[in-house]
């Protein structure tokens, strides 16, 4: 039988996403796990993977088409079943709501109700075969056409771009009048900007609001700001950590780490290793090791109960344009120091070109924030949903310190600061498991073994 494939949830939260890219096509088989299609998102475009095998039968959405998460996006046939046939056993469920459909902002397409979009129809034999897949897909949003910033001749030339290349390519300020696109059909995505050039800086600049009329000020010199549009990225940033300080119970605990011998750890293995270690890396393994230390506290909280992890996966805050992603390093309580820093390093280059997979986003209960390598040497970092708590990473630093002794010394020390969900972690399992890493930071080799 037919099976309806929908939009995927491909990120934490989010209500809508737009098809960058579909990497199959109708008639191709599939197995599970194989990514079928490039899903945009606010934050990211990530690879959506097959959860199912058979045969694509139809694809019901177009590239470009930004649709409610849950929205019928294809049909995969069955084994022995043809695509007329498994068009025809999903017809009413393709066409059948789905459960609190978003309705996103202009432009997007709302999951269909039941009456708006009428069943796959089984091709008559003078049909031609694309004919169904013709039938059930919706318009593409992109066909309007491409102003080019550039201000040739050529401006009035269609030019079929996703919103994020869209966004990417005016924030850049850069000249897609000459780019070939890579995608479906000639569509410029997102790997095609790397070889576009930047515009003059007469072209790349903002497009200028029209001048006000004779005698009357204009707006910005008369209010003396500038109103910068907000991106997706930074709405989705804004409502989730609205939804965190709003729903979660914070509670912070403070801790000062003497890292002398970490320092001096770290100097001794970059001597000998092929790719240099950083010291987040070192704080990263030491933050899987607490929890192996105080497993209990490796939880995070759902509807109907505390949900109890047996690996350690930690998700690591990168910064990217406009925003920031947290791509989710897995087992690393099981993973050497030298993978823990080759595994950030991919990921965070990934990240900043939005090439994430699904999969590298979820899971995990915990994050590290580290704001060092700017000179900041304490803050307090907002959870991030679902986790239960993240680590705030401060600068190191030359600090008196008093040792065992009474007697007063110099010290190399970073602040790290741990938000926790109270749901989850009670203050007394907080402070065990930041005992337990500041344990672990201060005994370096103890995260080599």
């Amino acid at each position: 039988m037919g099976t309806v494939i929908r939009m995927p949830e491909v990120l934490a939260g989010a209500t809508e996403a737009a098809l960058q890219t579909w990497l199959v096509s109708a008639g191709d088989e599939i197995t599970v796990g194989q990514p079928i299609a490039e899903v945009e998102t606010e934050k990211a475009v990530v690879e959506y993977e097959a959860e199912q095998a058979g045969v694509l039968a139809s694809i019901l959405v177009e590239t470009g088409v930004q649709v409610a998460v849950g929205t019928p996006i294809a049909v995969l046939a069955g084994p022995g079943e043809s695509a007329e046939q498994a068009l025809a056993a999903t017809g009413s469920e393709i066409g059948a709501p789905t459960p609190e459909p978003a309705s996103g902002p202009a432009g997007t397409v709302a999951a269909p109700e039941k009456d708006t979009v009428p069943a796959a129809k089984e091709p008559s034999a003078t049909e031609a075969p694309g004919a169904a897949r013709a039938d059930s897909a919706p318009p593409a949003v992109d066909a309007a056409p491409e102003v080019n910033p550039s201000g040739d001749a050529d401006s009035t030339a269609r030019r079929f771009m996703s919103p994020l290349v869209r966004r990417l390519s005016a924030e850049r300020g850069l000249d897609l009048s000459a780019v070939k696109g890579t995608g479906p059909g000639g569509r410029i995505v997102r790997r095609d900007l790397d070889a576009a050039p930047v515009l003059s800086e007469r072209a790349a600049s903002p497009v200028a609001p029209p001048a006000p009329a004779a005698g009357a000020p204009s707006a910005a010199a008369s209010s003396g700001h500038t109103d910068v549009p907000l991106s997706g990225m930074r709405r989705a940033i804004a409502r989730r950590l609205v939804e965190s300080v709003t729903t979660i119970p914070h509670f912070y605990l403070v801790a000062e780490c003497r890292v002398d011998e970490l320092f001096a750890l770290r100097q001794k293995v970059n001597a000998v290793a092929t790719s240099p270690i950083s010291v987040n890396d070192f704080v990263v393994k030491a933050t899987a090791a607490a929890f192996v230390d105080v497993p209990e506290a490796n939880a995070i909280w759902t509807d109907g109960a505390i949900r109890r992890f047996d690996e350690v996966s930690i998700a690591v805050a990168v910064s990217v344009d406009d925003g920031l992603v947290t791509p989710v390093l897995k087992a690393v309580n099981r993973t050497g120091i030298s993978e823990i820093s080759a595994s950030i390093r991919e990921l965070a280059e990934r990240g900043r070109a939005g090439r994430l997979k699904q999969n590298e986003l979820e899971g995990g209960s915990f994050s590290v924030s580290n704001l060092g390598m700017f000179g900041t040497e304490e803050f307090s970092a907002i959870i991030n949903p679902p986790h239960s708590g993240i680590l705030a990473v401060g600068a190191a630093s030359k600090r008196p310190v008093v040792d065992s002794d009474g007697q007063l010394a110099v010290a190399t020390v970073m602040t790290v600061t741990m938000s926790a969900d109270h749901r989850v972690l009670d203050g007394a399992l907080a402070a065990r498991w930041l005992s337990a890493f500041k344990a672990r930071i201060e005994n370096p080799l103890s995260l080599l073994l």
